[in-house]
């Protein structure tokens, strides 16, 4: 298999200081609406990555469910490796493909848990399967099979069959507090355009960063 030979040039429009936002929330905004804009297929996945104790970086998909000054929020189970990890090292790293448009987006901070209310209000605007899903899957768990997956799966239909599905204590939301995001554009003769926005005393400061 010959993978040296697969390469393209990046040739979307440029990214110039003159043009972003004075910090990085709104500029986030922008590129989120138009990779949404754009038709992209699941534009708020975003791949996590955290440390485990051994030091072993670990990364998996996710998917941003809100963002505001406080910072970006996902969902999972509190049982989870990630959230194993992040209960020993908070220093989180979310990063955006969007390679329709060229672009990546890169967010750095620490994560904390949310409120039971936010995870609460979240968890009952999910699907009814969803919310049966989240009680059923022991997240990150080893498991003999699907067959075992899908019988517990049953087991928690039959188990909430006559009311609402209730949230389970095990499951909820994490918020990065971002420190750090970086804005990628891809550019011809694979110069490109990164800038990267640090908070320093309160303050946003934005700086061009080499490709």
């Amino acid at each position: 298999m010959d993978l040296e030979s697969i390469r393209r040039e990046y040739i979307a429009e440029g990214l110039s200081r003159e043009r972003l936002a004075d910090e990085p929330l709104a500029q986030f905004e922008l590129w989120m609406q138009q990779a949404i804009d754009a038709g992209l297929k699941d534009p708020t996945a975003m791949t996590l990555a955290t440390v485990d104790a051994e030091g072993w970086p670990n990364q998996r998909i996710v998917l941003l469910k809100h963002f505001d000054e406080q910072g970006f929020v996902f969902f999972t189970n509190y049982a989870s490796n990630k959230s194993k990890d992040l209960e020993l090292n908070p220093k989180a790293c979310a990063h955006f493909p969007w390679h329709m448009m060229e672009r990546q987006v890169k967010v750095q901070g620490r994560a904390e848990k949310i409120s039971h209310t936010d995870s609460l209000r979240y968890f009952l605007s999910r699907p009814r399967e969803s919310q049966l899903a989240a009680w059923a899957s022991k997240q990150s768990h080893r498991i003999n099979s699907r067959q075992f997956l899908l019988s517990q799966f049953d087991a928690m239909k039959r188990k909430f069959a006559a009311g609402d599905v209730p949230l389970p204590d095990f499951w909820g939301g994490y918020r990065i507090v971002i420190e750090r995001v970086e804005f990628w554009q891809g550019r011809e003769n694979r110069l490109h355009d990164r800038f990267q926005y640090s908070l320093n005393e309160g303050q946003w400061q934005v700086e061009r960063l080499a490709p």
